[in-house]
Order: C-alpha cells, then sequence, then structure tokens
C-alpha cells in the first residue's frame, strides 16, 4: 500500500458520504482506543458571594415604644432630639451607614427589644 499524503488524505476525505465518515470515525475509535467525543469545558462554579462586612441600617417602623426608638437613635448617631424624632418617624430612614456587620446585628437586637423593625442593607 502507497504511503498518502495529507492533502490526498483530505480530499479522499471530502469525497466521503456521511455514512462512510462516520464508519472512518468509528474504525478509527477501535484501532487507536480513542473516543471522537468532543470535550464539555465544565464551568467554574460562580463563587459563593460573601456576605457584606459593613451595612446600612434603615428603620423600617418605629413601633409602639417612639420614645425609646428616639433614644437609642440619638445614643446611637449623637443626632439632637428634633433630628431623632424626624428619623424615627420617616419610615426608610438610614440610621447609620458603613457598620460592621456585628455591630449592625447588635444594634438591630435593640431596636427589636423596643419593638421596632430595622433592615440591614
Amino acid at each position: 500500500m502507497s504511503k498518502l499524503t495529507i492533502e490526498q488524505f483530505i480530499a479522499a476525505i471530502k469525497e466521503m458520504s456521511m455514512l462512510e465518515l462516520n464508519d472512518l470515525v468509528k474504525a478509527i475509535e477501535t484501532e487507536f482506543g480513542v473516543s471522537a467525543v468532543a470535550p464539555v469545558a465544565v464551568a467554574a462554579a460562580p463563587a459563593a458571594a460573601e456576605a457584606p462586612t459593613e451595612v446600612t441600617i434603615k428603620l423600617v417602623e418605629a413601633g409602639a415604644n417612639k420614645v425609646g426608638v428616639i433614644k437609642l437613635i440619638r445614643e446611637i448617631t449623637g443626632l439632637g432630639l428634633m433630628e431623632a424624632k424626624t428619623a424615627a418617624e420617616t419610615a426608610g430612614s438610614v440610621i447609620k451607614e458603613d457598620v460592621k456587620t456585628e455591630e449592625a446585628n447588635e444594634i438591630k437586637k435593640k431596636f427589636d427589644e423596643l419593638g421596632a423593625k430595622v433592615q440591614l442593607v
């Protein structure tokens, strides 16, 4: 059997039907112990989103103990009485920004004890 050049081999493949190409692939797989299955790229799992280290504390609802909430707002922020009262009466007002998560959870607990609802964003 004479040796085919690469060009001759490609020309011979171009002339084959789909059935003949399928048979050729199977014969190559058997002869050389390989698989013609294309490798599937496995996407890396997205990295778990890290919990934020700093959050903003927003007042959702002051609850029934508005006086206690005003005092707590003054204690946390250092605001005057009128500013703290306005913050307590305004839903969605920002109590404190860029607070460490641990400290924010402690502050949230204090608001919860007073019956107020806050949101850590």
